[in-house]
């Protein structure tokens, strides 16, 4: 399973990198103005700082929801780094721009997938990730670990090559729980990432282990 981190904070991206389990970055427009980034040429600037930190894929999500400007902010997404993956958005136009990125070799993540159906044309479009959110269907009381399960299943059936990135995660339960069911990426928080460091456990036979090292060496 791939670990990716959903930020555009180049401080959390350098602590998860630094972990050694980095395997890519997610961003969007939200992640971007909450860190204060803003305005073409410093958007563009993040996404290559963002590059020279990870050794991974780094999604980066296109504004516009009309085709021809889908595929000109794309292309030019796609021209900053080989570890871009153009981020588009799971409508009409998009599938139709996923399929196009896809001719051109360009890697593409399909966002905002939230029913097994819109993964399958995801996957039948060539996208190479595809993005079910699953945090955000629990909020409205929806399973939104089954729907890891069915796309899945359906991918599995067929085999599609598109890599379930399963989206929105909020706490590492869901990590482990999206592990089991073969999601092939995650992406989330640092916190979480981190908190599956956690368990008292741990933290009281290292307290021993400590203890008696120190009792051994007459300290």
């Amino acid at each position: 399973m791939k670990f990716f981190i959903d930020t555009a904070n180049l401080v959390q991206i350098r602590e998860a990198q630094d972990l050694g389990v980095l395997d890519g970055v997610t961003t969007n427009p939200s992640l971007m103005a909450k860190e204060g980034i803003t305005g073409h040429d410093n958007i563009i600037n993040h996404y290559k700082a963002i590059c020279d930190i990870v050794e991974g894929d780094v999604s980066a999500e296109v504004i516009a929801i009309d085709y021809a400007t889908i595929i000109k902010e794309g292309e030019i997404l796609a021209a900053l780094n080989p570890k871009i993956v153009v981020k588009v958005p799971m409508i009409k136009e998009g599938i139709r721009a996923i399929k196009y990125f896809s001719s051109k070799g360009i890697k593409t993540n399909c966002t905002l997938v939230f029913s097994a159906g819109q993964a399958l044309l995801a996957a039948k479009a060539g996208a190479t990730y595809v993005s079910p959110f699953i945090g955000r269907l629990d909020d409205i009381s929806t399973d939104g670990l089954g729907l890891i399960s069915d796309i899945r299943l359906i991918y599995d059936n067929y085999g599609f090559q598109t890599q379930i990135l399963a989206a929105s995660v909020r706490h590492p339960m869901h990590i482990i729980d999206c592990a089991k069911l073969g999601a092939d990426v995650m992406t989330g928080p640092l916190s979480a990432i981190l908190a599956l460091l956690k368990h008292p456990l741990t933290d009281s036979g290292l307290q021993q282990f400590l203890a008696d090292h120190a009792k051994a060496a007459g300290q």
